[in-house]
């Protein structure tokens, strides 16, 4: 894990919160119920690239792309690790 720490710097809290929001919205919504959960990932990638783009406009290089796709790809993390922490924490109780 310490060879990807570097990856961490990349994070843009701003577009890994807007990206897990939409994404809690894909799964959950009942307007998106045809959209497989196997796609979140790769639309929250690319959701995740066009907010770095779109907030980093005039300063678009390599750096900006791939800091929103790993915010956007992050997300995804982020909403797995909290479900499984509070299934955990329902088990506890």
């Amino acid at each position: 894990m310490n060879e990807l720490n570097f990856l961490l710097q990349y994070i843009d809290l701003v577009n890994l919160g807007i990206c897990l929001c939409v994404g809690f919205a894909l799964k959950y919504a009942k307007v998106f119920e045809r959209f497989g959960n196997q796609y979140i990932p790769i639309t929250m990638l690319v959701l995740g690239c066009i907010i770095g783009l779109l907030t980093h406009m005039g300063r678009i290089n390599a750096e900006v792309v791939l800091g929103g796709m790993i915010s956007g790809l992050a997300s995804t993390g982020l909403y797995e690790t909290m479900r499984n922490l509070l299934a955990e924490g329902e088990k506890g109780e």
